[in-house]
């Protein structure tokens, strides 16, 4: 519930800041926009498409990273140029007024960037299961040993067990997503542990 909590009132702050920090970055593009030829509708557009493409590679971004695959260049190049473009407006519409009017300038651009990554960073870490991480802690899948004893696995040994069994099997390989919220650990480390792995195995 705590978890929750968090989550949920971190996710309201978040929004509340980009919401303002866009209002203002919006209109500072627009005036710039005005001020270099543009008119009308268009005018009114341009800043649109700046924002649009950051929104659309985060979101391009933040799909690959749910799925567990390699994040599109293309989407990161755009998320780049984006973020270039929005910044580079801002300053540009201060910077008359000296390099501190820059930055002043520049300060909500900056912001609505920031806490649109901040958003997608929230979405990308899912909160485990009451108990999961706590559970996590007392896994211990007993394995006859040699000598007929029992030998207890860690947890990064259970993942990658469990991840080594589902090669085998039908089906693609179970996700870093499911062992990470099964054992409770951070996907990266997930993903570190199987890496680790794959660089270590034998050719």
């Amino acid at each position: 519930m705590t978890d929750r909590l968090i989550k949920v009132t971190t996710a309201l702050a978040v929004v509340a800041v980009a919401a303002v920090a866009a209002l203002i970055s919006y209109a500072h593009m627009l005036d710039l926009v005005r001020t270099h030829g543009e008119t009308g509708v268009t005018a009114q557009l341009v800043p649109f498409t700046v924002d649009g493409l950051i929104l659309a590679a985060s979101m391009v971004i933040l799909d690959a990273s749910r799925r567990d695959r390699p994040v599109p260049a293309l989407a990161g190049w755009s998320l780049t140029a984006g973020i270039c473009a929005t910044v580079g407006a801002n300053v540009a519409h201060g910077a008359a007024h000296g390099p501190i009017g820059a930055l002043v300038s520049a300060w909500p651009a900056l912001a609505l960037v920031g806490s649109f990554e901040l958003l997608m960073a929230l979405t990308r870490m899912p909160v485990p299961p009451p108990g999961t991480a706590l559970d996590a802690q007392r896994i211990r899948l007993e394995q006859p040993n040699s000598d007929g004893t029992s030998l207890a696995q860690t947890p990064e040994q259970a993942i990658l067990a469990e991840y080594r069994a589902s090669l085998a099997g039908p089906g693609r390989p179970v996700s870093q997503r499911y062992l990470a919220e099964k054992y409770g650990i951070d996907r990266r480390k997930v993903k570190q542990v199987i890496t680790d792995a794959q660089t270590s195995a034998p050719p």
